[in-house]
């Protein structure tokens, strides 16, 4: 039997909720890093909501209507930078305290 990739999608949620929880509580992740993980999820929320309007609403899926799938991508490209400012952070933090 094969997984619909919304299904996939839906099910996919559940491991990364996972990640989310051993990642705060080992206290290891750069803030603003763990900021960006966790603004995965508004991209999420965000996603869903779209895609049922475009569906629903405008009779597209959501690739298909740019300006929908544009501002929903913002959110994936907002955590994406906080993630990369994060670790750029700890890894000039590192370097400092090793000199």
């Amino acid at each position: 039997m094969m997984l619909s990739k919304d299904t996939l999608f839906a099910v996919s949620l559940f491991p990364y909720l996972g990640f989310l929880w051993f990642l705060t509580r080992s206290g290891q992740m750069p803030r603003l890093a763990l900021i960006g993980f966790y603004g995965t999820l508004v991209f999420v929320a965000i996603t869903i909501p779209a895609g049922i309007y475009a569906k629903v609403v405008l009779g597209e899926a959501l690739a298909n209507v740019d300006w929908l799938h544009g501002g929903a991508e913002v959110f994936l490209t907002l955590s994406n930078i906080l993630l990369v400012l994060g670790f750029r952070q700890a890894v000039i933090e590192k370097q400092s305290s090793q000199q």
